[in-house]
Parts: C-alpha cells; sequence; structure tokens
C-alpha cells in the first residue's frame, strides 16, 4: 500500500520549439525537437516520487520502446508502478509545441493503451485506492474511470484530488466527490463559466467550485502568479517562488499537484500545501521537460527556507 496513489497516462512527450505554430497546410523549421517522458498522471507521480512522497501510479502502456521508457522513468523517480498494466496496444504519445521566446505550450494528447482505462480496470486497484491517504486523477484517461476511482476513494475515506485538465465536461456528481479540485485558469472558466483574469475572477470561480459540491477547497494554479487556495473559511493567494529564469512551463501544473498531494500526504495545513506545490513548479519551469524537471525534496525545501 502507498500513501499517494495517483490514476492517470503516461504519453512519450514529443517536444517542437519554433517561433510560433505553422498554419493549417505549412510547413515551418523548428528550433529543437526533444523526447522524454510525459502525461500528466505519470508526471505527478514523479513530482510526488522526487518531493519525498509514497506513491503508486495506476495506468496502462505498450509493449514498445515508449513504455519502456515510462518504467525507467518511474524506476528513477522512485514510483511505485505494480498497478501498471502492460498490453499489446501502442503506448500514447504527445505533440508538445514550445514557443522559442517565451517557454508556453499548446499539446495534443494521444493516450494510447491508456485509453484502455475503464472503471473494470479501476475496480480491480479498489484496495489500493481505497488504503491511500490521498487520491489525484485528472481527464486524460477515460471519464468513467476518473469517475469511479473517485466513488472508490471517497467510499474508503480518502482524500481526494481532481486536477481537471485537460479542460472537459464533468459528469453529474463528479465534484461532489472532490475534497480537492486544482484547475488553471482556463479550466475554472471552463468548469464555471467565470473569467479567471485576476484574483478577484480567481476567487468568485473558487466560490462557485465550493458551490458546485467541492468538499474542502478549490487551489487555482495561476501560472507565473502562484496559486489561489480557496475555502469556506479563507481565500489566501500564494504567489509564486523566483527559482530562476523560465525555460518551460509544459510541466509546471503537474509539479504543483505532485507536490501539493506530497504535502496534503504528511498532514501539512491546506496552506502549507500550497506553498509546498508552488515551490515544485517554480523549480520545474526553470529546466527543460516535464519529468525530468520535478525537483528533489531537498531542492523545494532550499528554496521554501528563502521565503
Amino acid at each position: 500500500m502507498s500513501e499517494i496513489v495517483i490514476l492517470g497516462v503516461f504519453v512519450a512527450d514529443t517536444a517542437y520549439r519554433a517561433e510560433r505554430q505553422p498554419r493549417m497546410g505549412e510547413t515551418i523549421l523548428g528550433k529543437s525537437f526533444a523526447l522524454g517522458p510525459g502525461g500528466k498522471g505519470s508526471n505527478q507521480a514523479v513530482a510526488c516520487a522526487r518531493a519525498g512522497g509514497d506513491i503508486a501510479f495506476v495506468s496502462r502502456i505498450g509493449r514498445d520502446p515508449f513504455g519502456d521508457m515510462a518504467t525507467a522513468t518511474w524506476d528513477g523517480a522512485g514510483v511505485n508502478s505494480a498497478a501498471v498494466e502492460r498490453s499489446g496496444e501502442a503506448t500514447g504519445a504527445a505533440y508538445i509545441f514550445i514557443d522559442d521566446a517565451t517557454g508556453d505550450n499548446a499539446i495534443i494528447i494521444a493516450p494510447g493503451a491508456a485509453s484502455g482505462i475503464d472503471a473494470g480496470f479501476v475496480e480491480a486497484r479498489a484496495g489500493l485506492i481505497a488504503g491511500a491517504k490521498v487520491f489525484v486523477t485528472q481527464l486524460e484517461q477515460p471519464m468513467e474511470a476518473a469517475m469511479r476511482a473517485l466513488e472508490i476513494a471517497r467510499e474508503g475515506g480518502t482524500a481526494t484530488v481532481l486536477n481537471p485538465a485537460p479542460a472537459a465536461t464533468l459528469p453529474e456528481g463528479m465534484l461532489g466527490l472532490c475534497d480537492w479540485v486544482t484547475p488553471n485558469e482556463t479550466e475554472a472558466e471552463a468548469l464555471t463559466g467565470i473569467a479567471v483574469a485576476d484574483l478577484d475572477g480567481a476567487r468568485r470561480a473558487g466560490a462557485a467550485l465550493l458551490e458546485a459540491g467541492v468538499a474542502k477547497g478549490a487551489v487555482l494554479t495561476l501560472g507565473a502568479q502562484g496559486a489561489l487556495l480557496h475555502m469556506a473559511d479563507r481565500s489566501v493567494h500564494v504567489p509564486a517562488f523566483r527559482a530562476g529564469p523560465v525555460v518551460e512551463t509544459t510541466g509546471a501544473g503537474d509539479a504543483f499537484n505532485g507536490g501539493f498531494a506530497t504535502a496534503l500526504a504528511e498532514g501539512k495545513d491546506p496552506e502549507e500545501a500550497v506553498r509546498f506545490g508552488c515551490a515544485t513548479a517554480s523549480i520545474s519551469v526553470t529546466r527543460p521537460g516535464t519529468a525530468p524537471s520535478m525537483p528533489s525534496r531537498d531542492e523545494i525545501e532550499a528554496l521554501l527556507a528563502k521565503g
């Protein structure tokens, strides 16, 4: 059994840097290309493990070179991958465009073998999920699997975290299964219809998420502005940390969620957990890649100590 269980997707990230994205029918020259491990769930699992969390990952991958990349990544970070199934289908992949000037990104995900994650797959791992302190999922695997996993976690008394990414229409009752929800600005607007252009908008969106059934709090990640923790009894803006020049923002949200989940599992106060997540993300954006950019526990604590 592990203290943190994450249900999600592994994909191989194919990252292209260029001055801009091509228009339809156009071919342009890029600045660079990189291949590496990715997928929101997998990235979050690596972030947890690197941050000191006791983490088990639940997913499906193929018996192919990308699947081998996945297992090597998890083994290197200390992620328990015993609950991952290897199938004859291809492991997923992602197209990532990175703006060479800003480090901002646009992404297309093809989940591959992870598309076969369904309610039955989750049921077979119910004991692992219900026995954790914290359960985390996102929306890259099929929605039915995320919904059933949240139900199992809630029935077992496990704290539940939904990172509603990529943005999607949620089934009725899903937010009611969540102790915590961690959208970025775009995802928060998709869920609530409230534009998150400033802290006031973030607070209104956070309040709407609580009204929709989120039990403990909404944590809105705000990029370079850090994050907003919105609970029934408090609303606190936690600024981002200055860890160095921004190189790539692709894995920032995953770094935050991994750090946040680790801190929750350790019993930290929600505001402390958000600070821990912000520090994790602030370091990750100073490095290229997603999983390879996740910082160690020592690095996170050193940044937190600087204030």
